[in-house]
């Protein structure tokens, strides 16, 4: 439940901080009359991301078990690399997204009413799709059939909406990138076993071997039904009987994410480290000082 109400949390709050950033631009340049189009494009995003949801659940039913776990795990697969891609992406810019959607909404208001109503829509639908995508696989992966990941969700939503609401009134002032950095590799963690998981789905529906080729069992110190056993399951996705696909996907995956994620900024690109031209300088420098 904790896993997925830090997606819906997340999630809800990008959308929440693009929201409010939009409509406080346009409230502060006085074009109030371009907020209907704005909200417009707003319900589209939430209607599209609903329907992609209610299409993901109610069409996987209909087919064979082979059919749903080959899907399930592929969808899984799918949702990891999307998730991944955005915390790298919000890890980045966090610190300029209110900037770059002011510069997008500036080029909309020059451009009509379609284009604000497409503003608002590609913004907010991106993080829409995102979330009915990972839930989704998060939900399948728990299998249990409880309500609590859908419970977690919603908190998450309606924890982001508040947030989003505060930011606007400005009763809230938190560093975003430091909120992002962490939420972001918590949620590093969880997409890890959702891929686990999501290689299993294959490995049963026989697109993958080794599903008998067991990494380690620890069902006993763990019951998967124990109250512990079921709370490792709903936060991290924790299966006490991986086999060994399983285990080898998730650290080929975790510790480089992870490590590359927790970098600093700029690392991978090579900024902040001294250049040769700089340690020359410097010694032309001292000679002539001789």
């Amino acid at each position: 439940m904790f896993s997925n109400y830090l997606i819906g949390l997340r999630e809800g709050l990008e959308a929440s901080l693009v929201v409010c950033i939009l409509i406080a631009y346009l409230v502060k340049t006085g074009r109030r009359e371009a907020l209907r189009p704005i909200w417009g494009g707003i319900a589209l995003a939430i209607a599209l991301a609903l329907g992609f949801g209610c299409v993901l659940e109610f069409g996987s039913q209909e087919l064979t078990f082979q059919a749903q776990e080959a899907l399930g795990g592929s969808l899984s697969i799918v949702a990891v690399g999307l998730v991944t891609w955005m915390v790298f992406w919000m890890r980045r810019t966090a610190r300029h997204l209110k900037a770059e959607l002011h510069g997008k909404l500036d080029a909309a208001l020059a451009m009509g009413t379609g284009a604000l109503v497409a503003t608002a829509f590609l913004a907010v639908g991106r993080e829409g799709l995102e979330t009915a995508l990972f839930v989704w696989a998060s939900v399948h992966a728990a299998g249990d059939g409880s309500p609590r990941p859908l419970i977690g969700v919603a908190l998450g939503l309606a924890s982001a909406v508040l947030l989003g609401w505060l930011f606007y009134r400005g009763a809230v002032r938190i560093n975003l990138a430091k909120f992002f950095t962490w939420t972001g590799g918590m949620l590093v963690v969880v997409a890890a076993g959702v891929l686990a998981y999501g290689v299993h789905d294959l490995q049963e529906a026989d697109l993958l071997p080794g599903l008998t080729s067991l990494a380690f069992d620890i069902s006993g110190t763990i019951p998967p039904d124990s109250w512990y056993g079921t709370l490792l399951k709903g936060v991290f996705n924790f299966q006490p009987d991986p086999t060994v696909l399983q285990s080898a996907v998730w650290l080929l995956y975790l510790v480089p994410a992870l490590a590359l994620f927790l970098a600093p900024v700029g690392f991978a690109s090579g900024k902040g480290k001294v250049k040769a031209p700089d340690d020359q300088g410097s010694r032309t420098s001292k000679a002539s000082q001789v």
